[in-house]
């Protein structure tokens, strides 16, 4: 609720510089232009997962999980990592932090041990996993717009260096920080039968068309409305209560057509201008870690999304939209607010009884921002 509130803020005092003038409406129709087919995809593909997630989907992969692991927390922790950068790559970074986040808690008591490692994994992996794909995190939906012509293939090529780093840098830290969590064995309980294989089935089904229809170079908003449609057919038939407005995820799209709408007038009153001074130009590394850091500490001062629209305008080339979008996905991992996915975690797991200081949290994070930038752009630049 504290997100849509924001949000309707935002969007009034959108509404408010638009009818002053201060924001031309052409401005604002542009910027409207550009982002709805991304709000569609985002309630889409909210809609596919919440109904998996309420089909068992992601409950049976836990279960099947746990039996993979052999017994061996380690492993285990590794088909964790492996099932966020999935969930994450191919479904965006809010679904990992929304529903693997129950998932992954529920795993790790199933097993008898800590959930804090297994939480922890899910929401930095949501946010430094979200690199290779632009269905990955709506930054990328931005940049693939101002790549034109780019494609999915051809952002995954320059991003998968870095996305490879932004991924290995945290699971390394979380393994050495809770090494002696995960350097443990388990016995894994019987799995919980399915109350609807039906919906199970049909679900794992979409899931598992979706990917490939994402990355095929289709916008993707149609293919994700195309699931969610099917799903939501399924469910009017065998399961009509699931079917609720709560599936819409309304907050999100009011916080991010409030934030599109101020960011742009930003940029009508001169923001430019002051950002291109402080983030610099040129594709050396010293320039592009410049870059990179300014949209990490943008992100931790307000949030991933603003810090990447107002950067946005000063990047230009490829290799520095790909810095940029380095620092605002990879850097957002100190603050509560960096992202929109860091504070569904943090709702899903206290929901849960798993408690985690933003104190702790932040001085975890920085230990691994700036690794991980360097290393990331390290890689780019080379």
């Amino acid at each position: 609720m504290r997100t849509g509130i924001i949000g309707a803020i935002f969007l009034a005092m959108g509404g408010f510089l638009i009818a002053t003038g201060v924001l031309p409406v052409s401005d604002a129709i542009a910027v409207g232009e550009r982002v709805w087919p991304i709000l569609v995809f985002v309630v889409a593909i909210t809609i596919v997962t919440e109904l998996a997630a309420e089909a068992e989907l992601f409950r049976v992969i836990a279960e099947r999980t746990a039996r993979w692991g052999g017994g061996r927390t380690w492993l285990l922790w590794l088909f964790v990592v492996a099932l966020a950068v999935a969930s994450t790559v191919f479904l965006s970074l809010d679904t990992t932090a929304v529903l693997l986040t129950p998932v992954v808690v529920i795993l790790a008591r199933h097993i008898g041990v800590p959930p804090i490692p297994f939480a922890l994994t899910t929401v930095w992996l949501a946010n430094t996993g979200s690199l290779l794909l632009p269905v990955s995190n709506l930054t990328n939906l931005l940049a693939e717009h101002e790549l034109d012509g780019i494609g999915p293939l051809g952002f995954a090529r320059l991003m998968v260096l870095p996305a490879v780093v932004a991924v290995v840098v945290p699971s390394i830290v979380i393994l050495v920080i809770y090494r002696s969590a995960l350097l443990t064995r388990y016995r894994a309980d019987a799995e919980t039968p399915v109350a609807d294989r039906t919906l199970l089935i049909a679900s794992g089904a979409v899931v598992v068309a979706l990917v490939p229809a994402l990355v095929s170079g289709v916008p993707v908003w149609i293919p994700s409305s195309m699931a969610a449609l099917i799903l939501v057919g399924f469910f009017a038939v065998r399961r009509p209560v699931v079917l609720r407005p709560t599936l819409v995820p309304w907050q999100v799209v009011l916080l991010a057509s409030g934030l599109f709408l101020v960011v742009e007038t930003g940029h009508s009153l001169g923001l430019t201008d002051v950002l291109a001074a402080v983030s610099g130009s040129g594709t050396d590394l010293p320039s592009l870690l410049r870059l990179a850091g300014t949209g990490a500490a943008g992100s931790n001062l307000v949030n991933n999304l603003p810090a990447y629209l107002a950067l946005e305008p000063v990047a230009g080339d490829p290799v520095r939209i790909a810095a940029l979008l380095i620092g605002v996905n990879a850097g957002p991992l100190i603050t509560p607010w960096a992202s929109l996915a860091t504070l569904l975690w943090h709702e899903r797991v206290t929901g849960l009884g798993v408690e985690i200081s933003w104190w702790k949290y932040a001085g975890l994070g920085l230990i691994v921002v700036p690794v991980t930038l360097f290393l990331a752009v390290l890689v780019l630049a080379i």
